[in-house]
């Protein structure tokens, strides 16, 4: 049967705020929330440059679409485009919380906003608010995550929080552009969530090596036979030129496993 739906449809359900409050405490959020002041900056920043749309949720279940227009640091206030005339702007203003949604590449970002304002000037109107002070990053898994092959060996080399004198090299399972996976044994001390590691050299293949900081958000275990467990990182800092060259390998890999699945 031929796919009928449109595409606005599709579009309209995946910028629907995540159901935060069907998770059952805050550690379960963990793993998806943003609270540094910097990177919260640094977001809106990307969301701003890039004029990126996003979907302003009222609680009555109303949307307005946006962008920012504005985003004062100092202040520590952010403006969104605002059309008066638009007859969900009005729903938006009655409501005390507004949840906002929209997508930077393949991360879904969502964000609360209180007390929105309508600000007339001269050529444009403004809904003004406050900064928010958290924000969540959910990653579409399915697309971006990819497992190294075998040949390639990539490994990460770490300082432990507890032994900082020593490296220890753990191999990688898997990794996508907001973090990674590693394997640590079970010889080695374990760490507990929410440790950050600086100065973190992942080499991947021959080619790419990536110089990253990047914080514990869960361990898993993987099964009895294992002997070890699975830790889960996310990226905290990551340069450019490491990005880039990230993005490169996580590319050439779905290649290689579509090809490998054909042969």
């Amino acid at each position: 049967m031929p796919d009928t739906e449109d595409p606005r449809t599709r579009h309209a359900m995946q910028t629907k705020p995540a159901p935060l409050d069907g998770m059952n405490h805050d550690d379960a959020l963990d793993e998806f929330r943003v609270t540094s002041p910097r990177e919260i900056q640094a977001l809106l920043k990307q969301l701003l440059d890039g004029s990126v749309l996003l979907n302003l949720n009222a609680s009555d279940g109303s949307v307005f679409t946006s962008a920012i227009w504005t985003l004062d640091s100092s202040r520590g206030t952010l403006g969104f485009n605002a059309d008066p005339t638009d007859p969900a702007l009005q729903a938006l203003l009655e409501c005390g919380e507004v949840v906002v949604v929209g997508y930077l590449d393949s991360v879904k970002l969502q964000f609360d906003v209180h007390d929105l304002m309508l600000v007339h000037g001269v050529k444009a109107s403004v809904l003004s608010c406050a900064a928010p002070r958290e924000m969540f990053r959910f990653q579409r898994r399915n697309a971006f995550r990819v497992r190294p092959l075998i040949r390639a060996s990539p490994v990460a080399r770490i300082r432990h929080p507890d032994m900082p004198e020593q490296e220890f090299t753990l191999r990688v399972i898997d990794i996508s552009i907001g973090g990674c996976g590693v394997f640590l044994p079970e010889d080695v001390p374990t760490m507990s969530a929410g440790v950050m590691l600086a100065g973190v050299s992942i080499e991947l293949d021959i080619d790419t090596r990536l110089e990253v900081a990047m914080r514990l958000q869960h361990v898993t275990a993987i099964n009895a036979e294992a002997r070890g467990v699975r830790l889960g990182f996310e990226f905290k800092r990551i340069g450019g030129d490491s990005l880039r060259a990230l993005q490169r390998f996580i590319d050439l890999t779905q290649k290689r496993g579509k090809l490998m699945a054909l042969n």
